[in-house]
């Protein structure tokens, strides 16, 4: 894909439409099947049994849907954490199960649950972090409002999972250097 400026802003305004044109190739059972696919890997690994306090996201229709990722940690007995948008940033709350959502912010479903205070950010094992396109180097593009970015930099004890269909990992994503690596990327 060709860039239509040089500026980082050009560029990744020019990667997010061509990526919103790879989801529309895409029908709403493929995109679930790639979801699928995804959960039973995560759910089979180590590292996912291994972790106490997760944070996870509410998917949008066209993000890989993690909603079986949430209710199988809340199950089991995990610290569940999902974002409610409050502003310009990302407040965590706990989840406490699907009757305890509400729809918020772009029409994302967000927790009515305890607010978890950033002091305690430092219990997160894992957080896994939707994004608009990965590379394997970590770098991350979301959806421009800068959500995450301002989030990421304060879980500095995560692990930092970015989470992604596979024909969003690319080559190369744009970055400046202000921005938050993940540690791997799941697609």
């Amino acid at each position: 894909m060709k860039p239509s400026s040089n500026s980082p802003w050009g560029r990744k305004a020019s990667l997010r439409q061509y990526i919103r044109a790879q989801k529309r190739q895409h029908t709403a059972a493929q995109l679930a099947a790639m979801s699928d696919e995804i959960t039973n890997r995560v759910l089979a690994s180590a590292w996912w049994q291994e972790a106490s306090t997760l944070l996870l996201y509410y998917p949008l229709a066209d993000e890989v849907d993690v909603r079986r990722l949430i209710r199988e940690a809340f199950q089991n007995g995990k610290k569940v954490l999902l974002p409610v948008v409050k502003g310009d940033e990302l407040e965590l709350h706990l989840y406490e199960g699907e009757e305890s959502l509400q729809e918020g912010s772009f029409g994302i479903m967000e927790p009515t649950g305890e607010t978890f205070a950033p002091q305690n950010y430092g219990e997160i094992d894992l957080a896994i972090i939707p994004g608009m396109a990965f590379d394997r180097a970590g770098h991350r593009l979301g959806r421009g409002k800068g959500y995450y970015d301002r989030l990421l930099p304060k879980l500095s004890k995560a692990r930092l999972t970015g989470f992604c269909f596979p024909f969003q990992l690319l080559d190369e994503v744009p970055s400046e250097p202000h921005d938050i690596l993940v540690g791997d990327v799941v697609c």
